[in-house]
């Protein structure tokens, strides 16, 4: 007698262990498939933890000095008008998630200076900070302290640039002994140290207070405690000065 329905064994046996074989093996093949299933998550996973652990552009991941080559050939190219093409639908796609510059530039503000074109740059590749004069402040410290504690970048350059109407504001405003409408005495209390410290000097007195600029900024950077003073006696970023040339695109690196 079948314990289960009631049925003779002699009619119903056979047939209760054919379905329990058949249920067995389907068992088997179910929790197969499961393991399967559970094996194919664990690395699609894995696959997804090191998609979004490698940085948005690998390419960009450089020493310092290689940085600096790249940017500088770049203006080569933007010199000669033989800039790259750039995809700018990819670009996008790949940045989605993230950025890694490879260089982080404190720029004048002047409409002239444009640092993504005077570098023959993509999407991703500068960290731009831009203030009329390129003088080092805290904000502007602490973009370049994210630039570098964040997002790795190896470099920073202060460019300023040939014919800056701050700085020649602010030569005016001390030599004169005026005052400037609204908010621009910020502008020249902030350049002032520079255009003390060229008073006298020989040449164009635009020029080196406009290159003492930055300098002082560059030493600013490279001295702010205590993140990019640490960084930096690490050499996890280099800094450089840089003047650009108003007519014909050119960056002149300078001590």
């Amino acid at each position: 007698m079948c314990q289960a329905c009631g049925f003779a064994d002699i009619v119903h046996g056979s047939q209760m262990r054919r379905r329990a074989f058949i249920f067995g093996a389907a068992t088997a093949g179910a929790l197969t498939v499961v393991a399967n299933a559970h094996a194919q998550g664990r690395k699609s996973r894995s696959k997804q933890t090191q998609k979004s652990n490698a940085p948005p552009k690998p390419e960009n991941v450089m020493t310092p000095d290689d940085a600096l080559a790249r940017l500088m050939e770049g203006n080569k190219r933007y010199q000669k008008g033989l800039a790259r093409r750039h995809d700018f639908i990819a670009e996008r796609e790949a940045l989605v998630g993230g950025q890694n510059p490879y260089a982080a530039i404190l720029s004048c503000a002047d409409s002239r200076i444009a640092p993504e074109y005077a570098f023959d740059s993509s999407r991703g590749d500068l960290f731009v900070v831009r203030v009329a004069g390129n003088f080092a402040n805290p904000d502007n410290i602490a973009s370049m302290e994210y630039a570098v504690e964040v997002l790795k970048t190896p470099l920073i350059l202060v460019l300023c640039h040939e014919a800056c109407g701050a700085v020649k504001s602010a030569i005016s405003s001390i030599q004169d002994h005026t005052t400037l409408p609204g908010h621009l005495p910020s502008l020249v209390a902030a350049l002032a140290p520079a255009v003390k410290a060229v008073a006298g000097r020989p040449g164009d007195q635009l020029e080196n207070a406009t290159m003492e600029n930055a300098r002082l900024g560059v030493e600013t950077l490279r001295t702010a405690t205590p993140l990019l003073s640490a960084a930096f006696n690490e050499k996890r970023f280099k800094i450089v000065s840089g003047i650009y040339r108003l007519g014909d695109g050119r960056v002149d690196l300078f001590a």
